[in-house]
């Protein structure tokens, strides 16, 4: 199945709800966010979790060695970069984060204007794990609720498909996610208030109802990064 990211977890029982429902991962923010969580909440609830669950810290022009203090502290499995870092940065953050997953976010809507931006992350390979996209906006990078222009970067996705693993992400419901995964036939989705009853809350039924949805759309196993 595809495997399905609930972002943006801010208590033990929304937590324990995404991993009841069936998420693959969970993730934590640790960069400036009305979703933001300190290092100690996150490492309480991560240290309640089965430990198949992957923990995905997500952080925002973080220095290399802050994201693996964080991740050591949090006992987090995986780091999402959703800054601006360069490419030619991904090597620090591989040689400080070793074999946990790394994750870098690009901007559908910068790359929909200057695909060019992409290039040079497609041969990182052996330094990150996936990319994903997200819609974003010049004010907030991420958790918009906004989906990007699908049908614009279909060919976008197929790119980075054709080097490394893409995850979808911006503006994910569970009434959208099935056409999302028909369009892009990604690695990965990744919601975070499609499946809210209020910032930073999540809803129990929305949280079921979206893996279900993920279930129907695509019921291989797809191999992973």
């Amino acid at each position: 199945m595809t495997w399905v990211k609930i972002c943006a977890t801010t208590s033990l029982h929304d937590a324990q709800m995404s991993v009841a429902a069936g998420a693959n991962a969970l993730g934590f923010i640790f960069a400036p966010s009305t979703r933001r969580i300190e290092v100690e909440q996150a490492a309480e609830i991560i240290a309640a979790l089965p430990g198949e669950v992957e923990k995905i810290g997500v952080f925002v022009n973080e220095a290399p060695e802050r994201v693996a203090d964080i991740a050591s502290r949090a006992g987090l499995t995986g780091a999402q970069l959703h800054g601006e870092e360069p490419p030619e940065q991904m090597a620090e953050f591989r040689g400080a984060l070793g074999q946990r997953r790394i994750i870098k976010t690009l901007q559908a809507r910068e790359l929909l204007g200057s695909v060019e931006m992409l290039e040079p992350y497609l041969c990182l390979g052996s330094a990150m794990d996936a990319i994903l996209l997200d819609s974003g906006s010049p004010a907030q990078r991420g958790g918009t609720g906004v989906p990007f222009p699908w049908e614009e970067a279909v060919p976008i996705a197929a790119e980075i498909q054709a080097a490394m693993p893409v995850i979808i992400a911006g503006g994910l419901t569970p009434g959208n996610v099935c056409e999302a995964i028909r369009l892009f036939s990604p690695w990965g989705v990744d919601v975070v208030s499609g499946v809210e009853q209020a910032i930073g809350k999540k809803d129990e039924a929305k949280l079921r109802t979206f893996v279900a949805a993920v279930k129907r759309a695509n019921g291989r196993v797809l191999p992973g990064p």
